[in-house]
């Protein structure tokens, strides 16, 4: 037969032969492949009434279909997918609510200098993007701090991936634009309430 995986789709692809059972004495059991175009729970019914008609005290147990035995074999895979993007919501809301703050403690700190910069002309338009792009600033730096902790742990993370390689480009390309969106939302509030400043307020301002 075609190779094939056997206890765990983490393993390779590996040799198979099917065997006559009767040649085989190493187990005391045996698994039953039943290919199914019905409800699978009415099929088992029916695979223990045939199993009883041949011998009434043949025990039959354990029956599943393919789907719940791929949950089971990733059963572990999706509990630490599931840690890791709660942990990673978190740290992105803290991320966002960070940079809310640094940005806020920020224009606070420059509001004079902001009414000075509307007093003479500035556009609110010209403020935001001042705001906005020390904002960019800083996220750039960390982004590019958190691509190099991950290039730097993907060895120690490469038993607990999937299907996924550790330098998976397209993760990181999402992660980075998903933390460049949380941090333009971050940091769209100051500007625009630094782009708003009454100069003869911002002039009186220490």
């Amino acid at each position: 037969m075609k190779d094939s995986k056997y206890s765990s789709l983490r393993e390779g692809s590996t040799r198979m032969v099917f065997v006559p059972y009767v040649q085989i004495h190493l187990w005391s059991n045996m698994v039953l492949h039943v290919r199914a175009t019905m409800d699978p729970t009415a099929l088992a019914r029916a695979v223990r009434q045939e199993a009883r008609a041949l011998d009434k005290d043949l025990p039959v147990f354990d029956v599943h279909s393919v789907e719940q035995e791929f949950d089971r074999s990733l059963a572990q895979d999706r509990l630490v997918a599931t840690l890791t993007g709660l942990f990673a919501a978190l740290a992105l809301l803290l991320s966002a609510v960070g940079l809310y703050g640094v940005m806020a403690y920020t224009v606070t700190r420059r509001t004079r200098e902001i009414g000075i910069r509307i007093a003479v002309g500035a556009e609110p338009s010209a403020i935001m993007r001042l705001v906005l792009g020390e904002a960019s600033l800083v996220v750039f730096a960390g982004a590019l701090a958190g691509l190099a902790g991950a290039y730097t742990l993907e060895r120690f993370i490469r038993a607990l991936l999937f299907g996924v390689q550790p330098a998976d480009i397209a993760s990181r390309a999402i992660a980075a634009t998903l933390l460049a969106l949380v941090a333009f939302g971050a940091a769209l509030f100051p500007a625009r309430r630094a782009s708003r400043v009454d100069p003869l307020t911002a002039l009186r301002h220490e």
